[in-house]
């Protein structure tokens, strides 16, 4: 499979891209090979008027692109955007989702990522997986998570929304992942509290697991990396907000050092830290992390939903 074959997939198979469609491609100078890949599929093969759009890469993740093209973004159909730097929980994203553009986010993407692991996945059967454990979780109140390294972290989630990332985005408003695989939710803030060992990755592959003290919704303490601790506390008190728990579920998806793919990896879970404002949370942070839980026990109140890393339900 080459980068043009996930292209067709991102654009066909996902997005449903159809003729006559204003399609914004979204990239910077550092994705700008997928961006092109993706605009000549949206443009020769679907029929659709296609555009794209090359900035400067964000500070991080979870900064806000620049006005025009977040306005831009607000005033089209289908918006994908492979950049280094996630503009998934960004307010332009919010906002151009409330205007009726479906999206994509491709955040951290590389070549070897479009033609293997995640994104050859069969998004139809994914689709089929992650709405069934959606079905399950519904109406769930308490979160618990455990694992033999020593996670113990317990947080409540009723009246929030479980949210589905199925990899078939074709309906109005609508965003995912590219590659996508997973159910998650924005906890209630202020209501984690245990510990976590986070053993897989950390916005790369860890050498020495990483662990995370939790009380009354906030880290308090973070052990075992200095860059992403420094991070964190660059954006206050926010920066340190437990903001999503979410349970991978692309079979394809490997642990590889990159959280796009990382955290859709079947049979782990993850946790993050900062902004949740734009999937149902209240808090703003400029700052998105997940840290990558493998072989979990995993608890919706007194049903047990994953064992060990397998699902049970």
């Amino acid at each position: 499979m080459a980068l043009i074959d996930g292209a067709r997939t991102a654009v066909n198979i996902c997005m449903g891209v159809k003729r006559g469609e204003v399609v914004l491609i979204l990239t910077d100078t550092e994705k700008e090979n997928i961006g092109e890949a993706l605009f000549q599929v949206a443009k020769e093969e679907t029929k659709a008027d296609a555009l794209i759009v090359k900035m400067l890469p964000g500070a991080r993740h979870g900064a806000e692109p620049p006005r025009p093209i977040a306005e831009m973004m607000r005033h089209v159909d289908v918006v994908i955007a492979p950049t280094q730097y996630s503009v998934t929980h960004t307010q332009a994203r919010k906002r151009a989702n409330r205007a009726g553009a479906r999206i994509a986010t491709m955040p951290g993407i590389i070549t070897k990522m479009m033609s293997s692991g995640g994104m050859t996945a069969d998004f139809k059967e994914v689709e089929k997986g992650v709405k069934k454990l959606a079905k399950t979780l519904e109406g769930s109140k308490v979160i618990k998570i455990t694992t033999d390294m020593g996670t113990d972290f317990e947080v409540r989630v009723d009246g929030r929304k479980w949210l589905k990332d199925t990899g078939i985005c074709h309906k109005k408003g609508e965003f995912m992942n590219l590659p996508a695989g997973e159910v998650f939710i924005a906890p209630k803030e202020g209501t984690a509290n245990g510990k976590l060992i986070i053993d897989g990755a950390f916005w790369e592959i860890l050498e020495n697991p990483v662990t995370i003290d939790v009380k009354d919704g906030y880290a308090k303490r973070i052990g075992g990396t200095k860059e992403i601790a420094k991070q964190i506390s660059q954006r206050g008190k926010e920066g340190r907000n437990i903001a999503e728990v979410g349970i991978g579920m692309n079979p394809k998806a490997r642990i590889i050092g990159n959280v796009l793919e990382d955290e859709k990896v079947k049979g782990t879970v993850h946790v993050a830290l900062g902004d949740n404002s734009t999937f149902g949370g209240k808090v703003r942070a400029g700052i998105h992390i997940d840290g990558i839980i493998k072989e979990p026990t995993l608890w919706a109140d007194d049903k047990l939903i994953m064992d060990d890393g397998k699902l049970v339900v």
